[in-house]
């Protein structure tokens, strides 16, 4: 993978977890002026790393979209079904880079999804089995084993996102 298709995929999950509520607006400027730095460069991916901290909560619903569509970058809405998946697979993506826990994974997932949304399911099943683990014989290193398979699983759900070979470089 090259250097702009990580970027890419980078400001995808980050747009999606901004999406989600999961990161801040600035967040996603920080990953887009990571993007530029790393050779992604449209005039809507210029002016989204252009803005500041302070008006990114501000100016962030009207730059992201076109800064993704440019790149050939789904947009979710905020609150969107979409949005929530593409979290759920950013979020399996950090667990799987390491930086998150297999339990603190599984518990944010819990936390935030419960037990509707059918493809953390098993996450939040799991989530569960660590509180149980305290009144029981079981290993923890099981349920990690389980919970970072089903992270592999959620992370190649789908195709990584990318843009047009133009975009992209």
């Amino acid at each position: 993978m090259t250097s702009t298709e990580a970027a890419a995929i980078a400001l995808h999950d980050c747009a999606a977890l901004w999406s989600a509520g999961e990161v801040r607006a600035a967040d996603v400027v920080t990953v887009a002026c990571d993007a530029l730095v790393a050779g992604l460069d449209t005039p809507g991916l210029r002016m989204l790393a252009a803005c500041t901290r302070g008006e990114a909560d501000y100016d962030i619903h009207d730059l992201l979209p076109p800064a993704l569509a440019e790149l050939g970058l789904t947009f979710h809405a905020l609150g969107a079904g979409s949005g929530r998946e593409a979290a759920v697979q950013a979020l399996a993506r950090r667990m799987l880079a390491g930086e998150l826990t297999p339990r603190e994974f599984a518990f944010r997932l819990h936390q935030r999804y419960g037990h509707g949304l059918p493809l953390t399911e098993r996450l939040a099943v799991l989530d569960d089995e660590y509180d149980l683990l305290e009144y029981g014989d079981g290993a923890v290193e099981q349920v990690d084993a389980e919970v970072t398979a089903e992270a592999r699983r959620i992370a190649s759900h789908r195709a990584a996102p990318c843009g047009s070979a133009d975009a992209l470089g």
